[in-house]
């Protein structure tokens, strides 16, 4: 049986408690951060010992966007340009953009599964407003729907064909959002035909994708009191009802300050809600605890879903690495962060 969540840890090695923890609960997964990558060879050493314990299939995630977002950095790791490089050069050219998207994507997805990571959470598909916090910025690909698919689209395959599972967030959109959700939560009360003709449109058009994340933020045209990640309405309504997405759907960190209560709490409520996954990455071991015993075990769609994730990954499809190295310096020496 594989519990529903996925957990972080402290470091860079797992404790004798942590290996304890994870044998015992089984988690799905583990997401790493800055604090556990320390060089290529450790961050498989990491990745192998939390497998021995959670099993082969156990997913090992990672927030490795580029610019301002990249967990795994300088020196052992070659920067990547942020998501509103693309953007930028799509104005100009966009058949040069999506190349690019797509080769850069590729790119980064050898250097995860070098690690033995199998999962990247890009790409955000989310629609920045001009008034917005500055929290999503240049992580967005573009202003505007359609240039947010087509780039979005591009990484996304790119980290397919390197056998990476990528995650759209943060559903429903947080592109409107005035506040930074680690930090408070986020009311965007902006009316439901405006959120469904700009917002809504990426994750509409990615809805195939095989995993995705929720935001922590409340919009009052959908559901007045729950924020995405702990509302049933809009989970089942716009997540899978109009969006049609069927992904493994995880929560936004638990442990954000966006939302309130116990950890054992909220993870119970994004639970109900109908997140598949329970994601929590301070890697807190008593916090990790309280996650495990609410979390509960994969139900029997939880189970496809993750099935379908690891099917959609497949095999590593050959290109020109030399090349995408290429494409991947030229947009860092012009690129924002």
């Amino acid at each position: 049986m594989t519990a529903a969540f996925i957990t972080g840890c402290a470091g860079v090695a797992l404790t004798n408690d942590e290996r304890s923890f994870i044998r015992d609960a089984h988690p799905a997964g583990l997401i790493l951060f800055t604090r556990n990558c320390e060089t290529p060879a450790q961050v498989r050493t990491l990745v192998d010992d939390f497998r021995s314990l959670a099993g082969d299939d156990a997913i090992v995630a990672v927030d490795q966007e580029g610019g301002r977002v990249q967990r795994m950095g300088p020196p052992a790791w070659p920067a990547y340009p942020a998501a509103a490089a693309f953007a930028d050069r799509y104005r100009t050219d966009r058949a040069s953009a999506v190349e690019a998207a797509f080769a850069v994507a590729r790119l980064c997805a050898d250097d995860l599964t070098a690690c033995g990571i199998s999962m990247n959470c890009v790409p955000v598909l989310d629609v920045p407003q001009a008034d917005a916090h500055e929290i999503i910025g240049t992580r967005a690909y573009g202003q505007d729907p359609e240039t947010i698919i087509a780039l979005a689209r591009a990484v996304s395959d790119g980290h397919l064909a390197g056998a990476v599972a990528p995650v759209a967030k943060h559903l429903p959109g947080h592109g409107r959002s005035k506040a930074d959700s680690h930090l408070a939560l986020p009311v965007v009360d902006t009316p439901y035909d405006e959120l469904a003709r700009t917002d809504f449109a990426p994750f509409v058009a990615l809805a195939d994708l095989p995993a995705g994340m929720t935001a922590h933020i409340v919009y009052t045209a959908l559901d007045e009191q729950e924020c995405a990640s702990t509302s049933a309405r809009i989970i089942s309504n716009i997540i899978r009802g109009q969006f049609g997405f069927d992904g493994l759907l995880m929560s936004d960190d638990l442990s954000m300050a966006a939302l309130t209560g116990s950890i054992a709490d909220r993870t119970a409520r994004v639970r109900r809600a109908g997140c598949d996954i329970a994601l929590h990455c301070n890697g807190r071991l008593d916090e990790m605890v309280e996650v495990a015993d609410a979390a509960g075990m994969l139900g029997e769609d939880g189970v496809r879903r993750l099935r379908d994730l690891h099917a959609a990954r497949g095999q590593p499809e050959p290109y020109d690495r030399a090349a995408a190295e290429r494409m991947r310096d030229a947009l860092l020496a012009s690129a924002p962060v």
